[in-house]
């Protein structure tokens, strides 16, 4: 029998080592490196299962054959309903992360309320708070009459213990994934081989019962969940919970999902009683829009299936520095440098003067390059201190040659943006024909020349800002 290698792994990122060292050349840190067999780990199970052991044939069979849907839980809570993929899997395992403070504990204790008072059972563990703080977070929030099993345990051998009294939890919710620790690993809790390990017996847990298991993750200060990125790989489903400090709107971004579409997000509104569904999200991020400004476009954007209309604001200024500042917020940066550079190569719009500030309203973040042609609009908008008009939504993607490409799900962008009272559209040229009142005023330029020509010569009653914009090819 072959002796099993040893290796070490760091407890703060994670990465592998032949041999012991004081300082991880991953992350730098000192005294980080813990021993481990490779006979443990991910896939390996108790310590009585180790020794080797005959295989066993398992059944083979083909692609084809009969589908059940996933049997789910709804919990009532349409915008979270919404980014799971219809509700809770049962079975499954589920990750959320998000910063401190979000209301990550505050939307879970809500759902646990809602899925009680259907008659499902709901275990709520919790390894941060006491029972009396959960309770008073549940006064605050009215759901203190509701059916919720509470318990404060960080041993996951306990824990399972628990759980196994009784009648099978329809839902466990465990808060948090950092705070447990098992008896199969010797370091501190919150280091990767515990969070790895924790999850593992959770997961193996939840296959086994047919409970479905929500574990809460701690962000690192870079966005990410924290300990072992392997632990996301394991789960069913990831979501992240998001909002800025300065605002009252919350998002639930579906990040992976195997029972549902990702991309998909839940809309809240944090208020002293807890966190309120937004069912038009559009509304509450155009709530404030200053109509007769220059530099505001509407974009018509898309998560998952929801079309989304957001107000994207550009500020054009003189710099009195030899290079100009260029601030973005919300948007991606690198994606602003390519808009700037096509505007100045292909339309003869300068901003090599020009502090430029970029600001997608409400805090609310874009990552789809259809927002290129709404950023472009605010752009020249601000530069020429002309302002767009109120009724229009902007869509679409601007390649390196200037051109506009076309992009998805034109027609439900276009639907959502006449629903909200918009009567005009910039949009790219598509194959499929656009329905509804708003397609009939839709400019729809071959390229972004169109574009800038149109912004330049149809407002302001036709006058010619060339101090501003310079020169406009084709003029």
């Amino acid at each position: 029998m072959p002796k099993p290698r040893i290796q070490f792994i760091c407890q703060n990122c994670g990465s592998v080592h032949t041999r012991w060292a004081g300082k991880c050349d991953a992350c730098g840190e000192w005294n980080t490196l813990v021993e481990e067999g490779t006979s443990g780990g991910i896939g390996s199970g108790p310590q009585a299962m180790r020794s080797a052991r005959k295989g066993r044939a398992v059944v083979l069979t083909s692609l084809a054959g009969d589908i059940e849907d996933a049997p789910r839980i709804a919990s009532g809570i349409s915008e979270l309903d919404r980014a799971t993929g219809g509700g809770f899997v049962r079975g499954s395992a589920l990750l959320v992360g998000g910063d401190p403070g979000i209301g990550k504990s505050t939307l879970l204790t809500q759902a646990a309320a809602a899925l009680a008072r259907q008659g499902h059972r709901i275990v709520y563990v919790s390894g941060e708070e006491a029972v009396a703080q959960i309770r008073l977070r549940a006064q605050r929030l009215g759901v203190a009459d509701s059916a919720v099993e509470l318990a404060a345990e960080t041993n996951v051998e306990d824990i399972l213990a628990t759980i196994a009294d009784g009648r099978r939890p329809d839902l466990v919710i465990l808060d948090s994934i950092q705070t447990l620790w098992t008896d199969m690993a010797d370091s501190a809790p919150g280091t990767v081989t515990q969070v790895r390990a924790a999850a593992q017996a959770m997961i193996r847990y939840a296959k086994s019962t047919g409970a479905a298991i929500v574990l809460v993750g701690h962000v690192t200060k870079e966005g990410q969940i924290a300990g072992p990125r392997v632990v996301e790989h394991m789960v069913d489903g990831v979501l992240y919970f998001e909002g800025e400090g300065g605002h009252h709107y919350r998002i639930l971004r579906t990040v992976k999902n195997r029972f549902g579409p990702t991309d998909e997000i839940g809309v809240f509104e944090m208020s002293d009683k807890g966190l309120r569904e937004v069912p038009n999200p559009s509304e509450l991020f155009l709530g404030e829009r200053a109509a007769a400004a220059p530099g505001a476009a509407v974009f018509a954007g898309m998560e998952g299936t929801r079309p989304i209309l957001v107000e994207i604001q550009a500020l054009v200024a003189p710099s009195p520095l030899g290079t100009p500042r260029r601030a973005v917020v919300g948007w991606d940066g690198s994606r602003l440098s390519m808009v700037l550079a096509v505007l100045e190569s292909h339309c003869g719009v300068r901003f090599s003067q020009h502090d430029v500030y970029l600001n997608v309203a409400g805090g609310y973040r874009i990552a789809e390059p259809a927002a290129d042609l709404a950023v472009a609009a605010a752009l020249v908008s601000s530069l020429t201190g002309l302002a767009l008009p109120a009724e229009c939504v902007y869509f679409g993607e601007i390649s390196l040659s200037g051109a506009v490409r076309t992009v998805a799900h034109t027609q439900q962008r276009l639907k959502e943006a006449e629903k909200l009272g918009f009567s005009q559209a910039v949009c790219p040229r598509s194959g499929e024909e656009l329905a509804g009142k708003i397609s009939a005023n839709a400019f729809q330029p071959a390229s972004l020349v169109d574009l800038v020509a149109r912004i330049a010569g149809t407002n302001g009653g036709g006058k010619q800002p060339e101090a501003r914009l310079r020169r406009i090819p084709g003029e």
